[in-house]
């Protein structure tokens, strides 16, 4: 899974040839969930201080995540994204 960034102990991924909808993976504290780049729906186990914040983070990438997304699909390089500061 490649890690595109990295903040406040958040760890996130998007998965190579991965399933629709465009999602990305968070790792925090032992607990992950996805995260839907459209709409911003959440499906898992993450505390809701961190759900906020990676809501946040997506606000302010979503065209960079969407552009990994179709580059994963395809098995191009990812690209690192700016962490929320």
């Amino acid at each position: 899974m490649p890690i595109i960034s990295r903040f406040f102990g958040i760890v996130v991924t998007i998965n190579y040839r991965e399933h629709d909808p465009p999602h990305f993976h968070a790792w925090y504290s032992g607990r992950e969930a996805t995260i839907n780049i459209r709409d911003g729906a959440v499906k898992g186990d993450l505390p809701k201080r961190v759900v906020g914040l990676l809501l946040e983070w997506l606000d302010m990438h979503r065209s960079e995540l969407a552009e990994n997304w179709q580059r994963a699909r395809v098995g191009e390089a990812l690209k690192s994204v700016d962490p929320l500061e």
